[in-house]
């Protein structure tokens, strides 16, 4: 378990996550907010690399995340191939880091759309992105059903995963705030239980790549895409007791996207998320 990292310099984010006692860890490649991204250097791949390799981590148990700007099923024609040449971008930075997966919010209608549309652009932008690349699994994350995003219901990824022509190639990411705020309850047993049926029966286990440990600011069936620390928010800490505990979900990377407060903030949530393990 680890917390997503913005910081400088991509191998420091091994070292950060080493630092707070971290198994598994989240980052940006680049700028998450900017269209302009500057290649990546040589020397940082290096350097990336022999960190990588002197801490021991696992390249499945790395979880880079896109820019927010991309929308692989944007309704516009000049909006779609910037966010496919962005995420194909860092894709390729994956590949050269020697990273396995890349996850990336699904996208949006805009509202000029149909939601049925919009899911065929974003599997024919995987499509796209798969014929342009080697290896890389390309994984979706579940969003909040805020707005016009897509991947809120989980047969909104059934249908992207159906679409993509390499299966090998794609994944999901679970963010447990984005389906507590689509109406997915994982604050009580019964819920909880019956949302890991339905993604059993409706998305398939043998799709779960990453999960995103976020607690949340809304309510259930809120809509609201309001991450809050762990414990603090209306899923509660019962909620991650089951999460860390749920079969299904082992050797499966958990990465924490909590409010930032410092270092120890993070530090604190892992031992309290290790604390809750079951032997």
């Amino acid at each position: 378990m680890s917390r997503s990292t913005k910081i400088g310099g991509l191998y420091k984010s091994i070292l950060e996550a080493s630092s707070i006692k971290a198994q598994a860890f989240g980052l940006f490649l680049c700028g998450q907010r900017t269209w302009n991204v500057k290649p990546i250097e040589q020397k940082e791949v290096d350097k990336f690399r022999t960190t990588l390799e002197e801490y021991n981590y696992p390249s499945h148990l790395i979880v880079p995340h896109s820019s927010y700007l991309a929308n692989l099923g944007a309704p516009v024609e000049d909006s779609l191939e910037k966010s496919r040449h962005l995420i194909l971008d860092g894709v390729k930075r994956c590949e050269a880091l020697g990273i396995d997966i890349y996850n990336f919010h699904p996208g949006s209608s805009c509202g000029k759309i149909s939601t049925k549309e919009c899911l065929e652009k974003v599997a024919d932008s995987i499509n796209y992105i798969h014929s342009n690349s080697n290896k890389v699994i390309l994984v979706i994350e579940n969003m909040a059903k805020q707005g016009h995003t897509v991947g809120g219901d989980f047969k909104e990824l059934q249908t992207i995963i159906s679409h993509v022509k390499d299966k090998s190639r794609v994944g999901v990411c679970f963010d447990t705030c984005h389906a507590f705020a689509a109406g997915y309850d994982l604050s009580t047993d019964a819920g909880f239980k019956k949302t890991i049926e339905e993604f059993e029966t409706t998305v398939g286990f043998q799709y779960l790549k990453a999960i995103h440990l976020n607690d949340s600011k809304g309510k259930l069936g809120s809509k609201l895409d309001r991450h809050e620390n762990i414990g603090r928010g209306y899923l509660g800490e019962e909620t991650f007791k089951r999460v860390v505990n749920e079969p299904k979900f082992k050797n499966i990377p958990m990465i924490l996207e909590t409010p930032f407060v410092s270092n120890d903030t993070y530090k604190r949530e892992i031992a309290l998320l290790y604390s809750l393990i079951e032997e």
